[in-house]
């Protein structure tokens, strides 16, 4: 049987992979793992509930709060709200852990629920697997439900929201006066309160992807589908436009041509103003195999050392924790600043860029010229899950691999990895040649797909 959580907690199509009865099992299941027994057996657990804006998010909160307060937890509701702002406020309000619903960059038919600790940060496999072994075995705990006075209750903190951006305020205030930018909310979890973040600090904003309906989150804006806001930011002759997920863990940004800036020159942009103020611990920036040939070369430049993890951000994080470094991230925007976060804060990361940038005195396009950035291409082989192990073993693709790599030689590598949170299998290469290396991935793509292809 396939594991249950991903990289990135539980996440599938809601009501087809991610139904109300599992939404249920995952509450009740939390709440037994998580339910702060150090504190004592009088101790009645707390957890507290945020989501992004999909229409299937209130189905699945009723859920998980029906599962949390029949296992016997209170629940704190603090509606739509980022990633981060439910990793913030699980610590700030003492719960015992958090959960956040939502699918992140997926579209809108999908949905997750991720759980935090009370610490605010991503739990590790091993409890993990404690949720999941009650999830499977539910029915051998439904003696155990507790009742009358032993029942958990919920209520709803309506300043939450309000709690989260003065957190932002106090830990990465930047002066914006004079600045005009053009922030894309992807009609996702910092509608509304990104701007209004932005606004406080003295920037002129204009919005994007501020209307959410339930369907619209990441459609055709955010972080993954920067061409509106490129074009928006260039009209309105904004200073620069600032992009976000979901549920605004990640971030993205363009220039004032609308050129996109990724997450590994924002990454080199904020690492170096750190080193130039002498926070940057042991002179590191902690990124993943996805990363950029262009930022080895910058960094060689620069005096930075990079830490190399595999992708995911949950991995970012543990050698960040294990090593003592305090800056890493993805490609993607999703950056950890860990001496004021726990997990990727899109927010917290635009006001540690644009901080930067006021340091330096310089404009986005200036700054980001610090890394050349190769010619990348990321192709997606669709395979289901159950086959995803097999078709990363076929003898055909790691020998056709193994051609290519020696005919780009140093200057290009390919990476073959499955996708931890979508039934795919990523192809990227990386090399001068653009032709060359698309040409490489697709074939590398057909390879796989030749015995493995999504049903």
């Amino acid at each position: 049987m396939a594991r249950l959580f991903g990289t990135d907690g539980v996440r599938g199509v809601a009501n087809e992979k991610l139904t109300g009865e599992l939404a249920y099992r995952l509450g009740f299941a939390g709440a037994r793992v998580l339910a702060g027994k150090e504190k004592g057996s009088s101790h009645k657990p707390l957890f507290l509930i945020g989501m992004d804006t999909r229409i299937s998010c209130k189905m699945l909160e009723t859920a998980l709060i029906a599962g949390l307060c029949s296992a016997g937890a209170d629940v704190i509701r603090v509606g739509v709200i980022p990633t981060p702002g439910v990793a913030y406020l699980t610590g700030k309000y003492g719960c015992d852990a958090g959960v956040m619903i939502s699918a992140s960059h997926n579209t809108y038919e999908y949905n997750g629920i991720k759980f935090f600790s009370g610490d605010g940060y991503k739990l590790p496999d091993s409890v993990e697997d404690e949720i999941e072994e009650i999830v499977n075995d539910f029915d051998a705990y439904r003696s155990e439900l507790p009742i009358g006075a032993d029942i958990g209750s919920y209520m709803f903190k309506d300043s939450a929201a309000a709690d989260y951006l003065q957190r932002l305020k106090d830990v990465m205030s930047v002066d914006l006066k004079g600045m005009k930018l053009a922030v894309d909310s992807a009609n996702g979890a910092a509608s509304g309160i990104a701007q209004k973040l932005f606004a406080d600090l003295g920037a002129d904003v204009v919005a994007v992807g501020d209307k959410p309906d339930g369907i619209n989150i990441n459609a055709g804006c955010g972080s993954t589908h920067l061409d509106k806001l490129a074009a928006v930011t260039v009209a309105e002759a904004c200073d620069m436009g600032l992009a976000f997920d979901g549920d605004a863990d990640r971030f993205l940004c363009v220039d004032r041509d609308g050129n996109v800036i990724d997450g590994d020159r924002i990454m080199s942009v904020i690492g170096l103003d750190m080193k130039a103020r002498g926070i940057l611990k042991q002179d590191t920036i902690t990124v993943t195999v996805m990363s950029n040939l262009g930022m080895d070369i910058m960094a060689q430049q620069k005096g930075i050392k990079l830490a190399k993890t595999k992708v995911g951000d949950r991995y970012v994080l543990e050698e960040m924790k294990r090593s003592g470094y305090n800056i890493g991230g993805e490609q993607s925007g999703h950056v950890i600043l860990l001496d004021v976060s726990t997990t990727g804060d899109g927010m917290l990361t635009a006001l540690a860029l644009l901080t930067a940038l006021k340091n330096s005195g310089k404009s986005i396009a200036e700054a980001a010229s610090v890394m050349e950035v190769l010619p990348q291409v990321l192709v997606a082989a669709y395979v289901n899950d159950h086959d995803k192990e097999a078709a990363m073993q076929m003898p055909e693709l790691h020998s056709r691999m193994d051609e290519m790599q020696a005919e780009l030689g140093c200057e290009g590598r390919i990476l073959v990895r499955p996708s931890g949170t979508e039934p795919m299998i990523r192809v990227m290469l990386e090399g001068k040649d653009i032709g060359k290396i698309t040409s490489m991935a697709n074939e590398l793509a057909a390879i796989i797909n030749s015995k493995y292809k999504m049903d």
